[in-house]
């Protein structure tokens, strides 16, 4: 029997919960990207953590990626921690995202979503986290 989301934050009171990506499709490609173990990278605008916004990523916290539909994915466990700015990404950290061909491929990929969710700057600062898949809830 399937877990449900309740049972899981009840067993991990410090998960916090949160969705990939900002459409049905994006999530379940990620999600998917995660599963597989392809993707153990990921990054945000750093403005979007704080007031009124998700939780700044803990190393060592476990967290609960949700499907579009809310109901749990995945559970990962934060590894690292790191901020930089947009224009300092390097491709090794690219590559563990998962869903990229190279840098400029990321950079117009996420240029496009922050545009969608806020505003872009090349010098904007991003939380950069990696985790590792603790258990998949499919």
């Amino acid at each position: 029997m399937a877990k449900t989301l309740q049972q899981i934050i009840d067993e991990n009171p410090e998960a916090e919960t949160f969705r990939f990506g900002d459409t049905p499709e994006l999530c379940a490609d990620i999600i998917a990207l995660v599963r597989s173990g392809t993707k153990t990278a990921t990054c945000e605008a750093a403005s979007a953590y704080g007031a009124g916004g998700d939780a700044w990523p803990e190393v060592g916290r476990r967290d609960v990626a949700l499907n579009w539909d809310g109901t749990p994915a995945v559970m990962i466990e934060t590894v690292e921690v790191t901020t930089r700015r947009f224009e300092d990404m390097d491709d090794e950290f690219v590559a563990a995202q998962g869903e990229f061909r190279d840098l400029d491929h990321w950079r117009a990929g996420y240029e496009a979503y922050f545009r969608r969710n806020g505003g872009f700057a090349p010098d904007m600062k991003l939380m950069c986290e990696r985790f590792t898949l603790i258990e998949d809830y499919a």
